[in-house]
């Protein structure tokens, strides 16, 4: 038996990340076009219904990041099923998260969409602005049944290494949130300044109508990977509408290793929701419409990353679940290293187009020149912190993937949670205190010194190999080739 060299072996992991990589990561920045499409397009209306689109938007997907946290994990046990030569298993997965989405969605974010006019009451907004919130929150809680499913059955695709079928359906989800928030923002007034017409009986919705948009795409989104699963040849294969049922074992076993991953998201959104409705949030409307242009560009930075996060989740599975860990190892750091690349590239982005970048969400007709003029100035130097801390997101972004293919999930979610409130909350907060004439750039410095450190310490968590004594499958692994 021949070995190969070290360097084909070398580009044969690169080329196996970039396969499941690439597909994934249009996957992955799905929501993320249609949350900045979303920004982009209301931003023609007012700068308050930039900062209503994206305080509404992060208070609902809190509560939704928490479930995202339990259905992310049909991707481990589908890789980890599929190494180790049990694919059907995989299926019985997939209809786990299915069946804990449709329960989630009805028992904690529907009673949550009912309870967001009190919270924004409660954060002391504008009364325009909390009706603004409130009208887009509310339409995403009511189809989160949709987003988590869509999400579960991703999951799977993922896990057996088809993410093609999930980047196919995430453009056309985009095209159509697209076209749903172009008839139900403006209406049948369309926009007159660049000459395009508005949709003849097309109620003029604003903020509610690209929250529609949003739910328009997800649909799609979750309805194109149903037609492949229709397919006989798939059905034989994996025996996916054979076990469609609820069962009760594959749901525990979610819920056993998913409650820390759920902890963490939900937590870290929550840090983050603070951070900017409170936090930023006190320093006006305008600051936090330049936070959220900020942040619609970070969320174009580090989704794309968290695609490689999820593509090397799955391929870490896949070879602990064939009992070839250094395998495992050689994918988390090659898939580092693409994510380092594509970050940081935006970083020298953010510094050089970070004005031009800003105006794109300070362009309401009618608005006063010189507020559209500030809101430029405070985001050009917010968009310096956020340059300043791609290097070490990605770090932290791809190693977390890795770890939760491996199955360790409890220590990232603990170190998550004491790091968001020590750093993001407690010294984002006491920067407003210390420093006021700083304005919202000392809470975002607090948040740059988490995003930094948290990468740092994921990256090291990884490297001490302690996840390698983690068995999911209840089984001593074969020896890697065997």
């Amino acid at each position: 038996m021949t070995t190969a060299p070290p360097v084909a072996a070398a580009r044969s992991v690169r080329g196996e990340v970039w396969q499941q990589a690439w597909p994934t990561v249009v996957a992955m920045t799905s929501y993320t076009v249609m949350q900045f499409v979303d920004s982009m397009m209301v931003a023609r209306i007012s700068p308050e219904a930039v900062a209503a689109q994206g305080n509404g938007g992060v208070w609902v997907w809190t509560a939704i990041a928490a479930m995202y946290g339990i259905v992310t994990l049909v991707n481990t046990y589908a890789s980890q099923n599929l190494g180790a030569g049990r694919p059907r298993e995989a299926a019985r997965y997939a209809w786990a998260g299915v069946w804990v989405s449709i329960v989630c969605a009805v028992v904690v974010i529907l009673p949550w969409g009912f309870f967001l006019p009190t919270l924004f009451d409660m954060l002391g907004h504008d009364e325009s602005l909390v009706t603004r919130e409130v009208a887009y929150g509310q339409v995403l809680c009511f189809g989160a049944v949709l987003t988590l499913s869509s999400k579960a059955i991703s999951g799977f695709f993922f896990g057996i290494h088809w993410p093609k079928v999930v980047a196919v359906a995430a453009i056309l989800g985009n095209v159509a949130n697209l076209v749903g928030n172009y008839a139900l923002i403006y209406g049948p007034e369309g926009i007159p300044e660049w000459g395009l017409p508005g949709i003849p009986f097309a109620p003029r919705l604003e903020v509610t109508g690209a929250a529609i948009g949003t739910l328009f795409g997800t649909g799609v989104e979750f309805l194109v990977p149903l037609v492949v699963l229709l397919r006989p040849r798939f059905n034989q294969e994996f025996h996916f509408w054979s076990c469609w049922k609820p069962a009760w074992g594959p749901m525990r076993d979610l819920l056993r290793l998913g409650w820390a991953p759920a902890l963490q998201n939900a937590n870290e959104m929550l840090a983050w929701a603070i951070f900017m409705s409170v936090l930023v949030g006190q320093f006006g409307t305008i600051e936090l419409a330049a936070g959220w242009a900020t942040l619609r560009y970070m969320h174009l930075s580090f989704m794309p990353a968290i695609g490689f996060s999820v593509a090397c989740a799955a391929l870490v599975g896949k070879a602990i679940g064939a009992g070839d860990k250094e395998r495992a190892t050689q994918y988390a750091r090659v898939t580092v290293r693409m994510a380092i690349f594509y970050m940081a590239s935006w970083g020298v982005a953010m510094i050089l187009f970070r004005r031009p970048m800003i105006a794109v969400f300070a362009s309401a007709p009618g608005e006063d020149p010189a507020t559209l003029l500030h809101m430029v100035d405070v985001g050009a130097t917010i968009m310096i912190c956020a340059a300043l801390f791609q290097f070490f997101d990605a770090i932290g972004i791809v190693y977390s993937g890795a770890l939760r293919g491996a199955g360790d999930t409890i220590w990232p979610a603990a170190l998550t949670v004491v790091l968001s409130w020590v750093l993001i909350v407690g010294l984002g907060g006491a920067l407003v205190a210390w420093v006021p004439q700083w304005g919202s750039l000392g809470p975002w410095i607090g948040a740059s010194i988490y995003i930094s450190v948290l990468g740092v310490l994921l990256g090291l968590r990884f490297e001490s190999n302690r996840w390698r004594s983690i068995d999911l499958l209840g089984r001593t692994a074969p020896a890697a080739g065997a």
